[in-house]
């Protein structure tokens, strides 16, 4: 029997991250000393605290069965009020919160929510893979907003010719930034909502690495922007601030009409998240967050244990301000994919080569610092020992 793949399924990229755990997982086979550091998979546990909280509702009977489709009010109301806490943003919780089985799920969603076949979509370059994989689906087209190191990863705006603005259906931003490592300002986003309502371009934030800043100063929700409400959502998730990837559930959070239109698509797609899980991010959400601004200073600290170890053998980069990341320009001569294969095969190095970032990450490599500092710091001594860069 001969089945035919759809189009749909004939039009996904090739999974980026998938294609990049393998090469690692087979030099691990090769060697015992391999180094990973391309992947964003948290290497902290879960606090307790939240994990306890799972354990004493799991076996409460309530959860026991189906529970709402759109996701338990109890979770909602923490999601809102962690916004006024936090960033004194005032959210209704009955009609402004989604809840979702992780922001990826989110993204291809949104995608189909918002754009129909043909449509133009500002995607920024460098950017999360997976924004591709939405558009995809949806059919829809790509209009790149480059990020540059010359303007600190910010798309320019000036850049973005009448034409593409008004045939925009769409804009997704992403800061903290994966993969750059760069934060925004109060500034960029009040020129993002002016934009957005200029042209009637919908805006998705894809906030995943939200309290992930340094250097003593707090992230930025797109939503304190004044009118950012009336123009789009914000993605907002559990995995990277409370190490509970895999755990699968985050928030759309923002635009009424459009947490309406995702809620009204999930209600096909999906049926909750099971109550216990609701419960223990209810705890995550209503803590006193402690627990996050000491991975922050973990963080941090590896940061600067990476960026000073790289300095020493003549490497160096833009110091990351936020998200678990680092950016790095790869040495004259090599291409992305040349020089993470030399680090994987030469130092046993796992990275992210740019390039599959998108166009505009060629020439560059990314590094997470999801291992502890002095593995950092080995693998900047591994890379000084190819003779790379000069001192």
């Amino acid at each position: 029997m001969n089945i035919q793949q759809s189009r749909a399924v004939d039009s996904l990229p090739s999974q980026f991250f998938a294609s990049l755990v393998k090469k690692a997982q087979q030099k691990a086979l090769e060697n015992d000393d391999v180094i990973q550091l391309g992947q964003g998979n948290h290497d902290q546990p879960t606090p307790s605290f939240i994990t306890d909280a799972l354990k004493n509702t799991s076996d409460q009977l309530a959860f026991h069965r189906y529970g709402p489709f759109r996701g338990y009010s109890f979770l909602k109301e923490a999601v809102s009020d962690y916004y006024k806490r936090y960033y004194n943003v005032e959210i209704d919780p009955e009609t402004e919160v989604a809840i979702v089985p992780g922001t990826k799920t989110a993204i291809v969603e949104l995608c189909q929510c918002l754009l129909n076949k043909g449509d133009c979509a500002l995607l920024p370059d460098p950017g999360y893979p997976d924004y591709l994989s939405g558009l995809a689906i949806a059919e829809a087209e790509i209009c790149t907003m480059p990020l540059k190191e010359e303007n600190k990863y910010l798309p320019d705006y000036t850049q973005i010719n009448e034409q593409t603005w008004q045939q925009a259906k769409l804009m997704f931003l992403n800061y903290p930034n994966n993969p750059t490592g760069a934060t925004a300002t109060h500034t960029f986003f009040n020129e993002t909502v002016n934009l957005a309502q200029k042209y009637q371009v919908p805006v998705v934030h894809d906030f995943a690495y939200g309290s992930i800043q340094f250097d003593n100063k707090k992230p930025i929700s797109f939503l304190q922007s004044s009118h950012a409400k009336e123009v789009g959502v914000e993605l907002f998730s559990m995995s990277k601030l409370y190490n509970m990837a895999g755990w699968r559930v985050g928030f759309v959070v923002g635009n009424a009409q459009i947490v309406a239109m995702l809620e009204e698509l999930q209600d096909h797609y999906h049926c909750s998240i099971f109550g216990g899980i609701q419960k223990a991010a209810e705890v995550a959400l209503k803590s006193d967050q402690t627990t996050v601004n000491e991975l922050v200073k973990l963080y941090e600290s590896r940061r600067n244990t990476l960026v000073a170890a790289a300095k020493e053998i003549g490497w160096t980069t833009l110091c990351p301000s936020g998200s678990f990341f680092a950016w790095f320009p790869v040495p004259e001569g090599h291409t992305s994919k040349s020089f993470s294969e030399l680090l994987l095969e030469k130092a046993h190095i796992v990275c992210a080569p740019g390039d599959g970032f998108g166009e505009y990450g060629e020439g560059y490599i990314r590094i997470g610092l999801l291992e502890e500092a002095d593995v950092l710091a080995e693998a900047m001594q591994r890379i000084g020992k190819l003779g790379l860069f000069k001192r």
